[in-house]
């Protein structure tokens, strides 16, 4: 069967992308269409609609001629042109996107759209109705195979063209598909449940972080959230210190000599806030590990010294263009639990288990499985193939020693050596990276780092990138989500709720709240003149872990009436009891 008779998933949401822009062309004949491709769970195309404006409401109106054309069944046909003819039909149709799209397969002449054949090479078309569309394909024989009820346009959105700003808005139509109305409704069901657990929305709810117009990118945290936050760090410093770390602390910006000469300036210049001072350029930095290197330098090592492994929570900045800031997804500063470790190659695969072992210990915390990938080496790599090869063994080697199952991200290893990522899945089965180990036997030779060996000839170490959970603001993202706000006792923000019944009981309530204090548990005393009710919803609300009630009765007793998150029935339990509970699931980050 050849390629254009296969019918799966992704390929009926990219036959839906042909099928959208053929609609659009019929509702507005002047448009000028960009690019069109399948994306995870459905399909998006860019349009150009000059001056006319769509806007969401149209997105019915789209649909519905969609689902019009698919019970014509029209069946795509696929023709090829010669680019220079491709050049001539496309300028002649206005389409001006498609031209710049065929004058870069001139520069590219392996892509899949251009294919080989007697003579000159060929650009292929696929034709649908009175769309014809630059495509590699494949499509589906048919769109009458659509399933009734399978896909639908979620959004309408602005994106530039080729993704930069110094090009001209397009308007984006997003659309998604599965094989079957029940699997679409699940999905749309799945992501009613995402908006709902959107941390951006639950950052404000919570009083966790916010972020300001005058600061794009940037977050600021509130105290809520920095209890979550020091709950993360307090304990990844307790793992690094269990393998031996010593704590770090480097400048955020330097002058970019360090960043040629660690290769960053090639490979990242352009995400780099640059800026003049006294004549020089300096950097805010986007890597700590230059920086690591340089403590390194500042006295002669030996065999015997190494492993020496470095730790800091490093404050690394990149310059994401602004249409690219998502939340605590995509943020300008970057805050990470960065480790570099100086080690002999006879230590490669010692350290990297150890590190492997730190990961599962980490994700077991927070009650998520890590899935391992292994990314080999990307086209602009620094550094000779032989070395590569040795580097890309070494982590192969102890991913198999610790018997590790691992997928493999091709080409996808960072510029100076291979690494180890770790994804996630939350509890809409998302997958997402967060840690990385990276082999690198590139960076010490450049700045020069040595050791001298048992023989006394000075060798060059190899250098291991490490962070355990990647950067502190998508993590927290993450988990926000994960647990829909609602983190576990360890990790809440404020982890009992203590509720006045009236002015009388408020003296008590701040004396059991300080009580509770003094073992480190994080309270609040909510003694606001409203209703008990009213006070009860609020605390629900904040999703907060343990409610206390204290009225006439509690004083009274040595019992405490306990509402436990998300249960309706109040629950009587002493004082002294209820502390060492709270203190036993804190204990067991629970």
């Amino acid at each position: 069967m050849s390629n254009d008779n296969i019918n799966n998933i992704e390929v009926t949401r990219h036959s839906l992308s042909h099928i959208l822009a053929l609609a659009v062309l019929e509702l507005w004949p002047d448009v000028k269409f960009a690019i069109g491709p399948a994306i995870e769970s459905g399909f998006y195309y860019d349009f150009d609609f000059g001056e006319e404006k769509i806007g969401e409401e149209d997105l019915i109106k789209i649909e519905k001629k969609m689902n019009h054309l698919i019970k014509q069944n029209l069946k795509f046909e696929k023709s090829e042109l010669s680019r220079e003819e491709a050049i001539k039909k496309e300028k002649k149709a206005g389409q001006d996107y498609k031209v710049e799209l065929i004058k870069d397969l001139k520069k590219d002449p392996s892509s899949a759209k251009v294919s080989a054949g007697k003579g000159e090479k060929k650009v292929s078309y696929y034709k649908l109705g009175k769309f014809e569309d630059l495509c590699r394909g494949p499509h589906i024989e048919s769109i009458g195979k659509i399933a009734k009820g399978s896909f639908k346009l979620t959004k309408i959105a602005g994106a530039y063209w080729r993704g930069d700003e110094k090009n001209k808005m397009l308007t984006r139509v997003y659309g998604v598909a599965f094989d079957s109305k029940k699997e679409l409704d699940e999905y749309l069901k799945m992501i009613t449940e995402a908006e709902k657990r959107d941390h951006r929305k639950l950052g404000k709810e919570l009083g966790l972080f916010s972020f300001h117009q005058e600061s794009p990118g940037f977050v600021f945290w509130h105290e809520k959230g920095m209890a979550v936050w020091n709950e993360l760090e307090s304990f990844g410093k307790s793992l690094r210190k269990k393998y031996g770390y010593v704590e770090i602390k480097t400048p955020q910006m330097a002058k970019n000599t360090i960043w040629i000469t660690s290769g960053h300036w090639d490979h990242y210049k352009d995400d780099m806030f640059v800026f003049d001072v006294d004549k020089e350029v300096y950097c805010l930095k986007p890597m700590d590990c230059p920086f690591n290197i340089k403590i390194y330098q500042t006295k002669s090592r030996s065999y015997k010294d190494l492993p020496i492994r470095y730790t800091e929570i490093g404050r690394v900045f990149r310059n994401e263009k602004s249409g690219e800031l998502s939340g605590l997804f995509r943020v300008r500063e970057i805050s990470q639990d960065d480790s570099h470790i100086f080690l002999r190659e006879d230590q490669i695969e010692e350290e990297i288990g150890n590190l492997l072992n730190a990961v599962r210990e980490y994700y077991k915390a927070l009650n998520v499985e890590p899935n391992f990938f292994f990314a080999d080496r990307p086209d602009d790599f620094m550094g000779e193939i032989q070395t590569w090869g040795k580097a890309e063994t070494a982590l192969k080697k102890a991913l198999k020693s610790q018997n590790i199952d691992y997928g493999l991200k091709e080409k996808d290893g960072a510029f100076y050596g291979p690494k180890i990522d770790v994804n996630i899945k939350d509890v809409f089965n998302r997958s997402w990276q967060v840690a990385t180990i990276q082999l690198d036997f590139q960076l010490p030779g450049r700045f020069g780092c040595e050791y001298v060996d048992e023989t006394g000839k000075k060798k060059t170490p190899v250098l291991i990138h490490a962070a355990i959970f990647g950067s502190f603001e998508r993590m927290i993202g993450i988990l926000i989500e994960h647990f829909g706000g609602a983190f576990p006792v360890w990790l809440s923000p404020v982890q009992v709720k203590i509720i006045s019944v009236g002015e009388g009981h408020i003296e008590y309530c701040n004396k059991l709240a300080r009580e509770l204090k003094e073992h480190n548990i994080r309270v609040e005393v909510d003694d606001a003149d409203e209703t008990v009710g009213n006070k009860i919803r609020k605390s629900a609300q904040e999703k907060v872990p343990y409610m206390l009630v204290i009225g006439d009765k509690e004083i009274a007793s040595n019992k405490l009436a306990v509402r436990d998150r998300g249960v309706d029935n109040l629950r009587q339990i002493g004082k002294d009891e209820l502390i060492e509970e709270i203190k036993e699931k804190i204990g067991r980050r629970e």
